[in-house]
């Protein structure tokens, strides 16, 4: 650990984010070691205490369709498996309305197509999960962390760095993604907030409930697409935003807001990074992707 928080001295002052946090998970041992970076007044603060919750963005897809499934895998049609690993030819994006947005998710008709990566398909998972009768929110909370948590529910005493602006005011407390906000009730694509004790916790549970990992490293080894129920796959290990020397059946994802999961099934370890990269403005994550791949590497060869 200390290795990584000398790396993490040399390349977050640089940064346009002032809050980072970084888990190393054991799945063998069932334990994890993490660590929160407040950077303020020009100095960075190191603790281990875990009081932040950050804005998780797109880790809410393996955090609640993917469980789903490794939960129920039953209620898993043909349909809503391609939707779940983004080749289901449902539109990538488009702002939705308050009213409606359901209607409009649910009128796409859903066709093998090449992979493309939608927030759309991800909604549609959770409303056909809806029609069978699926409180897909209840049925992930009997899994999550205490201190894993939908927006919405957030404590008014929460502790949360700032992620962006809202009507040109800084935003504390409220999810990046403007669908999850317009929608303003829990969904799948975007809107969990966790702690970094509380993404890994949340994964040990995961792993004790369903050993998804061994059944992930499974499926990668019988197909070459990207995602395997959800989890995305890394493609090139030289350069990939998980670190050089992670194994080739590495999988996990990334979060828009500048965070990140990623598991090496042979190694039995995986390591999140959570950040608010997106504190300031959103299309320049050179710096975050620096670290990213610096703090993996550490991670892989330990």
């Amino acid at each position: 650990m200390e290795e990584l928080k000398k790396v993490i001295r040399g390349l977050m002052p640089q940064e346009n984010f002032d809050a980072l946090a970084v888990g190393v998970i054991d799945f063998k041992q069932g334990k994890f070691e993490a660590f929160e970076v407040d950077h303020f007044q020009n100095e960075l603060f190191f603790q281990n205490q875990s009081h932040l919750f950050f804005d998780l963005a797109s880790l809410t897809k393996p955090l609640t369709n993917s469980l789903s499934y490794f939960l129920e895998p039953q209620k898993f049609d043909e349909n809503m498996l391609l939707c779940l690993n983004h080749c289901g030819g449902l539109p990538a994006w488009g702002l939705l309305p308050a009213q409606g947005w359901k209607e409009q998710i649910l009128s796409y008709p859903i066709h093998t197509s090449e992979t493309l990566y939608s927030d759309f398909s991800a909604l549609r998972v959770m409303l056909e999960l809806e029609k069978k009768g699926i409180n897909q929110k209840k049925l992930c909370q009997s899994v999550w962390d205490k201190d894993t948590l939908f927006w919405t529910d957030l404590p008014l005493s929460s502790a949360t760095p700032q992620c962006g602006f809202k009507n040109g005011l800084p935003n504390f407390g409220e999810v990046h993604d403007p669908n999850a906000w317009v929608i303003g009730d829990f969904c799948s694509h975007a809107g969990l907030f966790s702690t970094i004790h509380g993404v890994c916790q949340t994964l040990l549970n995961y792993q004790n409930k369903t050993d998804f990992i061994k059944k992930v490293h499974h499926d990668l080894g019988l197909h070459s697409r990207r995602f395997s129920y959800g989890w995305d796959r890394v493609e090139n290990p030289e350069s990939t935003l998980a670190g050089k020397g992670c194994g080739p059946k590495t999988f996990g994802h990334l979060g828009f807001t500048g965070t990140s999961i990623w598991i090496d099934p042979d190694k039995l370890k995986g390591h999140v990074i959570l950040s608010n990269a997106t504190k300031l403005y959103w299309y320049d994550k050179q710096g975050l992707n620096d670290l990213r791949r610096a703090i993996g590497e550490i991670i892989w060869r330990t």
